[in-house]
């Protein structure tokens, strides 16, 4: 505003050409642009008639399982982080970022390959690659990141990709990029993934695709059937560990673990942004000569500022704590065992792998759960209601994410609420 405002005073000496920039900065803008503002405030409107509008809340202090938000008189008690491990805000983690500030700086100010590598990412990505029993490793901005930047360089036109129908929206993004046959199959079906297997067997490779655990169901990819059919009709399988990595599986290696299948899959793309600290960051591990190539290729890796000192500094400190000791792993097992054995018991149905720490509430009608989660949040509980169309219609939810940072006493503060609201709204007797 002060700048405007130093424009205005010297406004009579402004060009002719200076006045009219000078009045589309004020909001007065050129008619092309007045009609892309109608547009737009249909497009948004539109968004408010279908009732997908999202509200951010404000946080006003560290991620953690009681935050103080903005607009609220005390602290509410937060059940929809992805922070399984409480590692957002844990001391050594901060004490690392810290570090990390003062001996490299702020950010690198370049792309990888030009002048922005710095040991602390070789580091890191060596760390990976070890902790996944892969060759190597590759750091990018996001997962959304390392999802959008392999399926173009890996495949080309003689090739096939094979997707579930379900999976996250930057795989389907990434998919689109690339110039391979496209090919999706019913969600967690295996008879219908062979049938496109057998479709697509004169292509030169073939690449099937699936997130690890599906983040809205919290349900678990049949991992076992899908490397057989991979294994049976020639194809490599790659895997999304999102909402795996760190804390799924008796170490938190993921799905692979889960099964019991390490080294199963082919390529991992993960995140840095959950369990691993929760502050940005993604990766894919895999072949040496995946990882090589795309360095060479890979648009988001090439074409965007390395990963800050700070955030790899933390997510290396979070890496360490996970391959140190598995306590934190055994407590979010633990909550979430205790938030599903007495969700069922109280009668509501409770969505996903009983092992998992999404733990959707199914409530089906879409009002009801929009009600149910607004009087979650005057009770001190902040959960989410999700409906069409981010979920099917007839299968509105409130989903729950347990962390390992939650106390016994705060997972059943969350669920007499649920229950206390739950026998209110006649959802339980």
């Amino acid at each position: 505003m002060e700048s405007i405002g130093k424009l205005i005073r010297f406004r009579p000496l402004l060009s002719k050409n200076g006045l009219k920039c000078f009045n589309q900065a004020r909001g007065v803008g050129t008619a092309a642009v007045a009609e892309a503002r109608d547009i737009l405030d249909k497009e948004l409107e539109g968004i408010r008639e279908a009732g997908t509008w999202k509200t951010e809340r404000v946080i006003l202090t560290k991620q953690a399982p009681s935050i103080r938000v903005e607009g609220q008189g005390s602290n509410l008690l937060n059940f929809c982080a992805n922070n399984y491990l409480g590692l957002s805000s844990h001391p050594e983690v901060i004490e690392a970022g810290k570090r990390a500030l003062e001996t490299h700086g702020s950010g690198v100010s370049s792309s990888r390959f030009i002048c922005g590598t710095i040991d602390l990412h070789k580091e890191l990505e060596n760390k990976i690659a070890r902790f996944h029993g892969r060759e190597d490793a590759i750091l990018y901005a996001s997962c959304f990141d390392a999802n959008a930047g392999i399926f173009e360089v890996l495949l080309g036109p003689e090739d096939a990709v094979i997707s579930d129908e379900l999976n996250h929206a930057s795989i389907i993004d990434g998919i689109r990029l690339c110039k391979a046959k496209r090919m999706r199959y019913k969600h967690r079906d295996m008879s219908d993934l062979e049938a496109q297997l057998k479709d697509a067997s004169s292509c030169r490779m073939k690449l099937v695709v699936t997130d690890g655990v599906f983040s809205m169901d919290g349900n678990v990819t049949p991992l076992p059937e899908i490397v057989d059919l991979a294994n049976k009709h020639n194809a490599m399988v790659f895997i999304d560990e999102c909402h795996g990595t760190g804390f799924f599986g008796p170490t938190g290696r993921g799905t692979e673990e889960y099964f019991g299948m390490e080294g199963c899959s082919d390529i991992i793309n993960s995140t840095l942004g959950k369990a691993l600290g929760g502050a940005a960051g993604g990766y894919t591990t895999g072949p040496q000569q995946l990882v090589t190539l795309l360095r060479q290729r890979s648009r988001p890796y090439l074409f965007s500022n390395a990963l800050p000192p700070t955030v790899v500094a933390c997510a290396s400190k979070a890496l360490d704590l996970i391959i140190a000791n598995d306590d934190l792993n055994k407590k979010v097992q633990s909550n979430t065992k205790r938030f599903r054995t007495r969700m069922a018991d109280a009668g509501f149905t409770v969505g996903g792998d009983p092992a998992h720490p999404i733990c959707p509430v199914m409530l089906g009608d879409a009002r009801l759960a929009s009600e149910f989660a607004d009087q979650m949040l005057e009770r001190g509980i902040y959960v989410i209601g999700f409906s069409f169309p981010v979920v099917p219609k007839g299968k509105a939810r409130i989903r729950v994410q347990l962390s390992a940072a939650h106390s016994q006493e705060e997972v059943d503060r969350a669920i007499d609420a649920f229950i206390a609201i739950g026998r209110q709204l006649n959802v339980v007797s």
